[in-house]
């Protein structure tokens, strides 16, 4: 139950921290390489939140740990860039759950892989989590228009990098606290610096977008701790489905801030969403 909790945490935070960068890549738009700037900063503004996460959960460091987390690391570095990408294209409402589901499929298949055999009340609730992510991203058909073969790429290549952050991450064991995610950042982040001109982009953002930019580093380095606290006393298998709900929120946050309106199958979707939690619980 606790592992579902924090799970849950996790997509909350997440989906929160998605909506504060997909309002910095548009403030940015006018930047150079700004999906790639947004990516990086928000990466550098995250050290402090690691600092903390390090005192709070310290753990024992360990070499094993330490590879798992830096391979982790860079997956979720490629997983942002391509989702902000995708993103930018202005195809939200394709991009936003084909990249959820594929994050999702891709640690529920490996749990499996991996011998986890979650109860059958779990299993159904994790299936029905994939389910509410696609229903509750569903937005207006605007941006379909701008759909081709390349935002589809990006969407599933983001999503891919994405379960492959999910999967790796869980590798690396309850009693190594929180290093892991400090070696996913401390990997990612001088590999995001190397590659920043080469992609065009820039450290430079200001005001709002700055500011925008470092919320979502900080919330994004705190959805990853709930993750990885949530994946070392669960099932992968079940987890990374549940963490993966994270479009909920931001659909709830584009509902109060940018006063969007729901569609139905939207509300389906979260319906369906408290449902999996409740069946991941059992």
């Amino acid at each position: 139950m606790i592992s579902i909790l924090l799970a849950g945490t996790s997509a909350l935070v997440w989906g929160t921290a998605d909506f504060c960068g997909g309002k910095a890549v548009q403030g940015a738009a006018s930047v150079r390489g700004h999906s790639y700037s947004v990516t990086v900063v928000s990466q550098l503004c995250a050290i402090p939140m690691i600092a903390a996460f390090l005192l709070l959960v310290p753990g024992r460091l360990g070499v094993s740990a330490l590879g798992w987390g830096a391979a982790a690391g860079i997956a979720g570095l490629f997983g942002i860039v391509l989702l902000y990408q995708g993103l930018a294209s202005g195809a939200m409402a394709v991009v936003a759950p084909v990249t959820a589901v594929t994050s999702a499929l891709v640690p529920l298949a490996g749990g499996l892989l991996l011998g986890e055999r979650p109860a059958a009340a779990s299993l159904i609730g994790a299936v029905c989590a994939i389910a509410a992510i696609a229903l509750v991203s569903l937005g207006p058909a605007e941006g379909a228009s701008a759909t081709g073969p390349r935002v589809i790429g990006l969407a599933l290549s983001a999503g891919a990098m994405f379960g492959v952050f999910f999967l790796l991450l869980a590798q690396a064991g309850e009693g190594a606290g929180m290093w892991p995610l400090a070696a996913a950042r401390f990997a990612s982040i001088p590999v995001g610096l190397l590659l920043l001109r080469p992609m065009g982009g820039t450290l430079r953002l200001r005001g709002p977008v700055l500011a925008l930019t470092a919320v979502a580093g900080m919330l994004d380095i705190a959805a990853n701790g709930f993750y990885l606290m949530a994946a070392n006393q669960g099932q992968l298998s079940i987890v990374a489905p549940i963490a993966s709900l994270y479009p909920a929120s931001t659909v709830l946050l584009a509902l109060a801030v940018n006063k969007e309106r729901l569609r139905p199958v939207q509300f389906a979707g979260l319906g369906m969403a408290a449902t999996a939690l409740v069946l991941a619980s059992l």
